[in-house]
């Protein structure tokens, strides 16, 4: 076993649940948590690593294509089931409102990118949308672009939430993981049919006004009037050096120097506080032991090119399609009760989008019944056809449940 287990009753709260519905069963042990920053200094340098020279890593960050495409031949009608009755959790701000069919589709602000370091050690990104929690603090996204598949060695590191980013713009902020969490059978033995994680997230960090630079080649007075550092003492500076998982590569989150007596000065790099994700951009609902064949927007960044070539998407801008879900299995990615949408995204970049039930138009929200981990060509034309989901189920919203009242607070 990679990572500790959290045991105990998974019990609905009454409050977030639609009125009537009763609470999914589900085992107790069945969820797996993992800390991603532990600590406020911690999260800080990750933040660092991501806002160095002008968002470097982030601008440079390429689409996560781990366990992406399946074989057409490996993706076939199946069988989710519900293992309970069908229920919802509201979306923020609309506890006391009746979901909606919409005409138009005007984009959710609560969608963005998670940014992370893969098994290769270079930056990568996944889809991920902000989700209803007691703190406003919680992110959804696929199970694999949160725990490393490819080298096993437990999570991704320097993982962060962006929504809305562009092109190296963050308008609300960057939100730190603290805390992972995920179904044990994904955990353990990577089984497809829980590939989602919940992620709770740190208040986010606002970037200097002009953004950050470095201090090589600027003046000591040049130093001394820049915004983006602030000076600390020692104690503080070795905690930061001791919390810097970079091993002193790029991105550091603080520096040395020399004041004009030729005394050794210490700097960190000054965030302001962005608040809570959810005050921010609001949560999307939860919806699991729905009925196959229902239709779901999915919303997400694809990026990379279909089979046959054609470059389709850029994963520069958010997009989304709509279909009604269907019961499919993948047995390559271990996949027995899965759900799949016919849709053109193209899977490098789109790994964790959002599929979005009873979404309201006007404002922006619906109930979150999957998010993609897989695409196929399934018509054998070389054109990406179908994104495939986890069902989710009973035992989605227990691992849900673990996650949902989790505070994490600012490290600002």
């Amino acid at each position: 076993m990679k990572r500790t287990l959290a045991f105990g009753g998974l019990v609905a709260t009454a409050g977030l649940l639609a009125a009537g519905l009763a609470a999914p069963a589900q085992a107790a042990g069945d969820v797996a948590s993992t800390p991603l920053a532990a600590n406020k200094i911690a999260a800080q340098n990750i933040v660092a690593f991501w806002s160095a020279e002008n968002a470097a890593n982030l601008i440079q960050a390429t689409p996560y294509n781990v366990e992406t495409q399946v074989s057409a031949k490996h993706v076939s009608t199946g069988g989710p089931a519900a293992d309970s009755k069908p229920g919802v959790v509201p979306a923020i701000g609309d506890e006391k409102k009746a979901a909606a069919k919409s005409k138009n589709v005007n984009l959710p602000k609560t969608t963005g990118k998670v940014f992370f370091k893969g098994a290769d050690g270079q930056p990568h990104w996944c889809s991920a949308t902000s989700v209803q929690s007691g703190y406003k603090n919680l992110v959804a996204t696929a199970g694999h672009c949160v725990y490393d598949t490819e080298s096993n060695k437990a999570t991704m590191d320097y993982w962060v939430f962006v929504p809305g980013y562009y092109q190296g713009k963050t308008p609300w902020g960057i939100y730190v993981g603290k805390q992972a969490y995920t179904h044990y059978d994904f955990d353990v033995y990577e089984d497809g049919d829980r590939d989602y994680a919940f992620v709770t997230v740190y208040n986010g960090l606002k970037f200097p006004a002009g953004g950050f630079k470095d201090f090589k080649g600027m003046s000591r007075d040049e130093r001394k009037q820049y915004a983006g550092f602030q000076q600390v003492d020692k104690a503080t500076y070795d905690a930061y050096v001791a919390a810097d998982t970079s091993k002193g590569r790029h991105g550091k989150g603080y520096y040395e120097d020399k004041d004009e007596n030729g005394n050794t000065v210490y700097y960190v790099w000054k965030f302001a506080d962005a608040g809570r994700l959810g005050d921010n951009v609001g949560g999307q609902g939860l919806a699991y032991n729905q009925k196959i064949g229902k239709p779901v927007f999915v919303f997400g960044y694809p990026s990379g090119a279909h089979p046959d070539g054609n470059q389709a998407f850029s994963g520069k801008t958010l997009k989304w399609s709509y279909g009604k879900t269907f019961a499919a299995t993948a047995p390559a990615i271990k996949g027995e009760e899965l759900q799949g949408v016919k849709s053109s995204f193209t899977g490098e970049g789109s790994l964790g989008s959002a599929w979005l039930l009873n979404y309201n138009n006007g404002r922006r929200v619906g109930y979150l019944n999957g998010v993609t981990i897989a695409v196929a060509d399934r018509d054998g034309n070389k054109r990406i056809d179908t994104s495939l989901s986890p069902y989710f189920d009973g035992e989605t919203y227990g691992v849900y449940n673990a996650a949902k009242n989790n505070w994490s607070g600012s490290i600002a």
